[in-house]
């Protein structure tokens, strides 16, 4: 269940309740029994655990490195022919 927070206009002093998404909004403070109070909207915190995941959204220097390696250059050598001498071969 989200965890809301509210403001009450009486007192001024913010609160957060447990509540399922699909309950109403509160209108009484539960601080001071006053109201109105209305429901702010503050940044949420989760955490990603699991092996697919990284600590810290970077993969190690090890992980990293190889990465590196796989995208190296595998195409074949450019030659140097030019279109005079693809012409001659070609006679």
């Amino acid at each position: 269940m989200p965890i809301y927070e509210y403001e009450c206009s009486q007192c001024g002093r913010t609160f957060e309740v447990l509540q399922k998404i699909h309950d109403a909004p509160l209108q009484i403070c539960v601080l001071c029994s006053g109201g109105p109070i209305k429901k702010r909207i503050s940044a949420s915190a989760f955490v990603l655990k699991g092996t697919g995941f990284y600590v810290n959204d970077y993969p190690s220097e090890g992980r990293r490195q190889g990465s590196d390696s796989d995208k190296s250059d595998t195409s074949p050598e450019k030659s140097n022919i030019t279109a005079a001498e693809k012409s001659e071969g070609a006679r």
